[in-house]
């Protein structure tokens, strides 16, 4: 072409998550039966939504005013029941003016990114989840910057790591948490985020948290939503619904923002994101429509505490199994419904192998084992050999060996199933070439 119509940061554009079916699809075609452990979707996975739940949205779907347009930043109504939940945590009170809608918090990442100028920088965890770390890259031009999450201390940030790239990189304009994490299951305690608050605070950055888990936490932890910590510093909290009624294909997610108006130039960024948003007219009508009749109906705390004991379990039974394996470190999940399984150092070399039965298969993964991180090897290998299909760790901006799982499967027998299977193979992946 006449110009070089190729985005600098084109080529972080990464999301090992579902870049994983594309290897488990071909599989399918050589007859391989796939068991889905790589993407957090607990509708494929069997839950069901509460009759309740969708009797409120069926009775919506009747109503013409669901299919209209609605406000750019949002349905005023369900933007004030959102602010009143803020306020009601203590902390930083919040307005309907600081309530945004996005089409699920994947359009909310890539305006937020997106829209910072080119030469700011946004630190976050390692391992990273894959959108936020995309596209941080992706509208820089360079790799993701990150600090480390320390599984010797149960994926708790690394404080010292983190001041120390803040303090000597100019560059840096915000610091991303996500709390509670994926891939890992961590739970940040007050202690934790009242000092990256404070880090915020002296070196005059914003903070933005990732808060979709928020009301999946479990095992006795704690934590606080950031407005309840966040003081006077700039920030926003990332909220939907998509793991939380669940309703993942409602594409309905939406941002807290504090302290837009104590600081101008994050004020001015701000703005930048509602324009953008208006450029589209809106997010979806119908799920911001529900919001205030599920989340403000009496049984829906309830709903919040049966899933927090299910997922509470199967982090347990899961921990069990995994806890017992050799040659791996394994930290019990407190929120989210994710599991990190990482390898110890020095584990895992080129000639391990798993025993795969079909020669067409066998053939497949070989070739696809070449010059690959020691990780996706065992993932293709586990994923040739037994068909469940996990997600290598260092797909998610990690240097660390290991995989992660979810604790998404509804099915008892086959849960276990799979734990158990995956753990033999671990054995036999590390025993093979000793």
């Amino acid at each position: 072409m006449r110009i070089n119509i190729e985005h600098v940061g084109w080529g972080h554009l990464t999301y090992e998550i579902r870049e994983i079916v594309t290897v488990a699809q071909e599989l399918m075609n050589l007859g391989v039966a796939i068991t889905w452990e790589n993407i957090g979707d607990p509708i494929l996975k069997g839950e069901r939504i509460p009759r309740w739940i969708k009797d409120i949205i069926a009775q919506l779907v009747s109503q013409d005013k669901t299919y209209a347009y609605v406000a750019t930043q949002g349905i005023l109504e369900t933007r004030e029941f959102l602010a009143e939940q803020v306020n009601q945590r203590g902390g930083y009170q919040a307005t309907a003016d600081d309530i945004v809608f996005f089409n699920g918090l994947g359009d909310a990442v890539a305006k937020i990114f997106g829209f910072l100028k080119r030469e700011a920088r946004v630190i976050g965890p390692s391992p990273a989840y894959s959108t936020h770390s995309s596209a941080e890259a992706a509208h820089s031009g360079y790799d993701h910057l990150t600090y480390d999450l320390d599984p010797e201390n149960k994926w708790m940030p690394d404080l010292e790591d983190l001041e120390n790239k803040v303090k000597y990189n100019d560059s840096i304009a915000g610091l991303l948490l996500i709390n509670p994490d994926n891939p890992t299951g961590a739970v940040y305690p007050r202690s934790v985020l009242e000092k990256m608050v404070d880090l915020a605070r002296r070196y005059d950055i914003f903070l933005i948290c990732d808060e979709i888990y928020a009301n999946i936490v479990y095992n006795g932890v704690e934590t606080l939503h950031l407005s309840e910590i966040i003081g006077e510093v700039p920030g926003m909290a990332l909220q939907g619904i998509s793991k939380e009624f669940p309703w993942p294909g409602s594409r309905c997610g939406w941002i807290e923002i504090f302290n837009q108006g104590t600081n101008s130039e994050f004020k001015r960024y701000v703005r930048s994101l509602i324009n953008a948003k208006m450029l589209e007219v809106c997010s979806t009508s119908l799920p911001q429509y529900s919001i205030p009749l599920v989340m403000g109906d009496p049984r829906y705390q309830e709903h919040l505490n049966i899933r927090r004991k299910i997922f509470e379990y199967r982090a347990n039974e899961a921990w069990e199994v995994f806890s017992k394996v050799e040659g791996i470190n394994v930290v019990k999940p407190q929120g989210a419904f994710y599991m990190s399984v990482v390898f110890k150092d020095d584990i895992l070399n080129e000639k391990q192998t798993l025993p795969i039965e079909s020669p067409e298969v066998k053939e497949f993964v070989e070739k696809r084992v070449e010059c690959v991180e020691a990780d996706k090897r065992f993932v293709y290998y586990l994923l040739g050999a037994t068909g469940i299909c996990v997600v290598p760790l260092t797909g998610f901006c990690c240097t660390r060996k290991g995989f992660r799982v979810t604790l998404l499967e509804t099915d008892d027998k086959k849960r276990k199933w799979t734990w158990e299977t995956i753990a033999g193979c671990i054995e036999e992946y590390i025993a093979s070439a000793w």
